[in-house]
């Protein structure tokens, strides 16, 4: 989880690994790390996520909204510059 100094706190593309999948896992690392924001102060968690994992953040308490996003980089893993 990231945090912007004041008042929003971002979810980082938290993972359970497949075998252990379905176990309630991943909704209890994503309720740990919202009680953590939420007592640190925070009023707002942000969290990025593929379509298909939409039914499972909903679920942990998240509202679908609209959100931009850019690439920085060409996705090769170079510099993207001269």
């Amino acid at each position: 989880m990231a945090w912007d100094g004041r008042d929003h706190a971002f979810l980082l593309d938290p993972r359970v690994h497949p075998e252990f999948r379905n176990q309630g896992i991943g909704m209890e690392l994503v309720r740990l790390a919202r009680e953590a924001a939420r007592v640190a102060g925070c009023e707002w968690m942000h969290v990025d996520y593929a379509p298909e994992l939409a039914g499972f953040y909903e679920a942990c308490g998240f509202a679908p909204t609209a959100a931009g996003v850019i690439r920085l980089s060409d996705g090769s893993g170079g510099s993207g510059g001269g």
